[in-house]
């Protein structure tokens, strides 16, 4: 099955507002470029991943992209996450892709394996099924970290807080096959100082985010 990611990107010098009490000023945009370059990195490995699509309005998060072959969708308006996701889409239905993996380009721990094997066991599960959402929440279990949408266009995703019991909702209303995944790796987003220090608790020794991280008074 065509399967395309889309990473909705804000400019770095807006993203990740939350990290500034934790963060110092000047690394805060260094650390969501390398956070981006590690998500980009890992879905790149990724052999089901056939396309890599990035939305931004940001000169150098699309640098990035391109660099590591992904294709780059312009956002000119920034209206947000959930509408930067549905220019992706668009884009991935034009392209001919049957299926979308939408996910946010702050998860630096992400592994391609895992990638790889939701989306294998959704082939096997669901191979006959023609609508179907797969969520994965963040580790609060309040937000998405990923929505697998096939085929694309089979829900509009609406992210923001408590967004996934929102996604469910809007699944089992309209009667669309809902499935819950955890991979371990996509289960961390960073937003907080909290998410930094439990970052620190996993492998990442030779990853972009850790390279800026060692640059910051972290505890050991």
């Amino acid at each position: 099955m065509r399967t395309a990611a889309i990473l909705p990107v804000k400019r770095f010098e807006i993203a990740k507002r939350r990290l500034r009490a934790s963060v110092p000023e000047p690394l805060r945009c260094e650390l969501a470029q390398a956070m981006l370059i590690d998500v980009l990195n890992a879905l790149s490995r990724c052999a089901a991943i056939e396309q890599t699509i990035v939305v931004t309005a940001s000169t150098e998060a699309a640098e990035a992209a391109r660099a590591r072959g992904a294709q780059v969708v312009g956002d000119p308006a920034e209206d947000g996450q959930s509408v930067a996701v549905g220019l992706g889409i668009k884009h991935a239905r034009k392209s001919g892709f049957e299926r979308v993996l939408c996910l946010p380009g702050d998860c630096p721990a992400l592994e391609a394996s895992d990638v790889q094997t939701l989306l294998q066991r959704d082939d096997d599960a669901r191979r006959n099924e023609l609508r179907e959402v797969v969520i994965v929440p963040d580790r609060h279990g309040t937000g998405t970290n990923a929505l697998l949408l096939t085929p694309p266009d089979v829900l509009t995703p609406s992210f923001g807080p408590d967004s996934f019991e929102r996604h469910r909702r809007l699944a089992l209303t309209a009667g669309i096959d809902c499935v819950i995944s955890r991979p371990r790796s996509l289960l961390l987003d960073i937003d907080t100082g909290d998410d930094l220090l439990a970052l620190l608790g996993l492998p990442h020794a030779d990853s972009a985010t850790a390279a800026v991280l060692a640059k910051a008074p972290w505890p050991s």
